[in-house]
C-alpha cells in the first residue's frame, strides 16, 4: 500500500476548496463533485489522523482550560470546591489528580463532563 505523500494531502485540501461551491444540501449524492467531495474529504481525513491525532487533554489541562474560560481563580476554585488553593494548584500542575469526590466538585463547579474527566 502507497504512503500517502504530504503533497497528495496538499492536493486534497486545495481540491476541496474548489469543490465546495459547486456542491450544497440540494446536490444529489452520485454528482460528479458531490462523489470527489465526499472522496477528498475521507482522504484529508484520514490523513490528519495519522499525522494530526488530537490528543484527548489532561486533567490539569481540563481544570486549566476551564479556570481560564471563566475567568476564574484557583483560589476561588479551591473555595468553591473545599480544598486548598495549593491543592488546585498540585491538580493544575499535574503533580497530582484529585480523588474521585473531588473529581465530582470539580466536574459540577467547572461544568467538565464526567466521562471528560476520567479521560474516556
Amino acid at each position: 500500500m502507497n504512503k500517502t505523500t504530504e503533497q497528495q494531502y496538499e492536493f486534497a485540501l486545495q481540491r476541496i476548496e474548489e469543490l465546495l461551491p459547486l456542491v450544497d444540501d440540494n446536490t444529489p449524492a452520485n454528482d460528479r463533485n458531490a462523489v470527489e467531495l465526499t472522496l477528498m474529504s475521507d482522504f484529508v481525513i484520514a490523513y490528519e489522523k495519522e499525522h494530526f491525532p488530537i490528543s484527548k487533554p489532561s486533567v490539569a489541562q481540563l481544570i486549566s482550560f476551564s479556570l481560564e474560560e471563566r475567568n476564574m481563580t484557583q483560589r476561588q476554585l479551591a473555595e468553591e470546591v473545599g480544598v486548598s488553593p495549593s491543592r488546585i494548584s498540585d491538580y493544575v500542575s499535574g503533580r497530582t489528580e484529585p480523588t474521585l469526590k473531588i473529581a465530582r466538585r470539580l466536574c459540577r463547579t467547572l461544568n467538565i463532563t464526567p466521562a471528560s474527566m476520567m479521560g474516556w
